[in-house]
């Protein structure tokens, strides 16, 4: 499976290479957050993908019957889980709190909290294919793994505890920007997880079976 991830930052050029049919051979589109919802409704419908995704501290609240508070088309990953083809994907959405009143952000103990409501349908899948989870999505980064000492950037503890356990084969996510300089180290290897910052796309193969 060939999956088109997007986070952070709009790619202009994204626009004209879905307009061309350039992503074709893209079977899923998947938003790792911080993005305008516009951008992932075009992409959706342009490269006719189905999008997944998690918001990020940059975008409104979710509420269910708010157009702009969501991507029409697509599916809020945000503590659910889904299997596209035989991909067994979950997401967490938000980003560690650093405003008293910032949406999307939470505490260390809040994400924790959080995490722990996507457990029982980890354990369900467990249970039924044998595996908890193939492809963890996320806004933020794992604590000390592709985060920075900003208060704002801050890696979020509990998600190197959900690795360590559910054991994904992918963890995509976005929050912090990996331009030219640092790309070779966008990519990290935990125990048998890829860890992997989208921003502000990659193209990835995914075996499906």
């Amino acid at each position: 499976m060939k999956i088109l991830a997007v986070s952070d930052e709009v790619v202009n050029r994204l626009y004209t290479l879905a307009a061309n049919h350039h992503f074709g051979d893209v079977d899923l589109l998947i938003g790792c957050g911080d993005l305008p919802y516009e951008y992932l409704e075009y992409l959706l419908t342009i490269a006719h993908l189905p999008l997944y995704y998690v918001p990020g501290n940059h975008d409104p609240e979710y509420q269910e019957f708010v157009s702009d508070s969501k991507a029409e088309g697509g599916i809020n990953l945000d503590l659910k889980t889904a299997r596209v083809g035989n991909l067994l994907i979950a997401g967490i959405g938000g980003s560690i709190r650093y405003r008293p009143d910032g949406v999307n952000q939470y505490t260390q103990a809040q994400i924790h909290v959080r995490i722990l409501k996507l457990i029982p349908k980890l354990i369900y899948n467990r249970l039924r294919y044998g595996r908890a989870l193939d492809i963890l999505i996320t806004h933020s980064p794992p604590f000390g793994i592709h985060d920075n000492n900003s208060q704002a950037h801050q890696g979020l503890k509990a998600l190197n505890l959900l690795i360590r356990w559910a054991k994904p084969r992918y963890h995509l996510h976005g929050h912090t920007h990996f331009y030219r300089q640092n790309l070779e180290s966008a990519s990290t290897q935990v125990g048998g997880t890829i860890v992997m910052n989208i921003h502000p796309y990659k193209i990835i193969e995914v075996d499906n079976a």
